[in-house]
């Protein structure tokens, strides 16, 4: 497909973030391994194929280190990240670096090393040894530039080599493969996603009969016997599911989505959370990633908050809203531990969906400033999670098997409708805006601070709106509700 239809590839906004990772790490990694700054990037891209494998061979008889080059044999190409020249006995040999943007060296990053060392000794180059260099994930930036430390190699001379006649068949096999003129007929299955989420698999699933009842609603984990005849293709539909393969939740999703019919359980519902009194709180973070750190004290990949929305519901049913978020480009997380302190200042519940995330958050921030750790502690306390309540006591065949908040509302808050923002629509979506908002021109950086406001206000709405339905307390809100909805959307 990658050979024939290229055109109908398409990149999910992870694959895409974990390109930009992959461009970032790399990088820092030619930084990293090139202190002097006298190695060579060749640009296969810009130059050509051709011209890159020929300047490759003339760089080899050199003591540079060589960035992206480029090997190939009459059956296939490769290009290594990092070739670092070593003198063994008054030779020139090479060792390969293979650079990744994960946190820990994986299976396929051993049979990618192993391609790449058969193509690159097979051309004639002489590799002393192979590594692969991972993101080391408990390593903290301490600022400056300084990003030493930020890679940790493995030694994979011993997997990558002596596998020549395994990397012969695969290359074998996909020379048969793109020499075909029809597509092979392949069952979707886990290699669609893993390693990674494949860019043919909505092309593919356009091929599949849909059916009625997809099994594919069933959440959680499915049992073996189940699996087993999954996999043999003997069964697609909810409805030729026997009953004694389901667990409890999975078989109310199977009866809402055979007869229709909504599930919820008001009494368990209201008595789940009656135990929390007004005034109570209602919060959500957005958070943004980086793999290389951009500001000092942080972790690669730690989620750093930069906005929250809280919405404060009091005893008599006033319900205020409170925000905060910083597209400065300096680290926000000081001034969000101090606004979302301010903000819960008084004793009552604080309400979020999926509670482990915005608990995590809090703690790392106790840990990072210890002036506010005690407060910040106290707050992780309070939090009480939505989900959970939701999960017991309420399903809508319209959830198809979810019970995220955007697969919720439409049945409970059709009011709330997040296509109805403008620009942020999800958390992918609001993590890219912030990245952009960075370099952004100040008029478009005010309509992105708009965006993000609105949509993050939206999602503490719908906190209050499944409160008030799970607690029974509907009336007593519903005027001010309506309003918020109103300027959130």
């Amino acid at each position: 497909m990658e050979v024939h239809r290229p055109d109908i590839r398409e990149n999910s906004a992870a694959a895409q973030a974990r390109f930009d990772s992959g461009h970032q790490v790399g990088d820092i990694a030619r930084r990293l391994y090139d202190p002097k700054e006298s190695g060579v990037l060749l640009d296969p891209h810009q130059d050509g194929f051709d011209a890159t494998f020929e300047r490759t061979q003339g760089l080899l008889d050199t003591s540079q280190p060589i960035f992206e080059a480029g090997f190939k044999t009459n059956e296939a190409l490769a290009f290594a990240d990092v070739m670092l020249p070593i003198r063994k006995a008054g030779k020139l040999t090479w060792k390969m670096v293979e650079v990744k943007s994960s946190t820990s060296v994986k299976d396929y990053h051993l049979d990618d090393a192993a391609i790449q060392v058969f193509i690159a000794r097979a051309s004639g180059v002489a590799l002393a040894g192979a590594s692969v260099a991972c993101i080391d994930s408990e390593w903290v930036y301490p600022g400056g530039e300084d990003y030493s430390g930020l890679l940790r190699e493995t030694d994979v001379t011993d997997q990558a080599f002596g596998r020549d006649a395994e990397v012969r068949g695969w290359i074998a096999d996909a020379q048969r493969a793109v020499a075909s003129e029809q597509e092979p007929t392949v069952k979707m299955g886990k290699q669609c996603r893993t390693p990674f989420e494949c860019g043919f698999s909505a092309y593919c699933q356009s091929l599949v009969p849909v059916a009625e009842h997809p099994i594919s609603q069933l959440p959680g984990r499915l049992g073996k016997a189940l699996q087993r005849l999954i996999d043999a293709g003997d069964l697609t539909d909810l409805r030729d599911v026997p009953d004694d393969l389901l667990n409890d939740k999975q078989l109310r999703v199977k009866k809402a989505a055979l007869s229709g019919q909504p599930f919820f359980d008001e009494s368990g519902a209201a008595q789940a959370l009656e135990p929390y009194k007004l005034p109570a709180y209602f919060m959500d973070f957005e958070t943004i990633q980086f793999a290389v750190p951009v500001w000092q004290g942080t972790r690669p990949y730690q989620q750093i908050p930069f906005q929250f929305s809280v919405h404060r519901l009091s005893a008599t049913g006033t319900l205020s809203h409170h925000s905060f978020l910083d597209l400065s480009g300096e680290d926000p997380s000081l001034g969000f531990a101090k606004a979302l302190l301010a903000t819960c200042d008084e004793p009552g519940p604080v309400f979020t969906y999926n509670a482990p995330f915005e608990k995590s958050r809090i703690q790392e921030l106790a840990m990072r400033f210890p002036p506010f750790a005690t407060a910040l502690v106290g707050l992780v306390d309070r939090v009480v999670d939505l989900l959970p309540v939701a999960r017991e006591h309420y399903y809508h065949p319209e959830q198809e098997g979810s019970w995220s908040i955007k697969s919720l509302l439409p049945s409970l808050c059709p009011d709330l409708d997040y296509a109805q923002l403008d620009g942020v629509q999800d958390g992918g979506m609001a993590m890219e805006a912030y990245r952009e908002a960075l370099s952004a021109t100040p008029e478009r950086k005010a309509e992105i601070e708009r965006q993000l406001i609105a949509y993050c206000a939206l999602d503490t709405l719908a906190l209050v709106r499944l409160w008030s339905t799970f607690s029974g307390l509907k009336l007593t809100v519903a005027a001010s509700m309506t309003s918020q909805a109103e300027q959130a959307t």
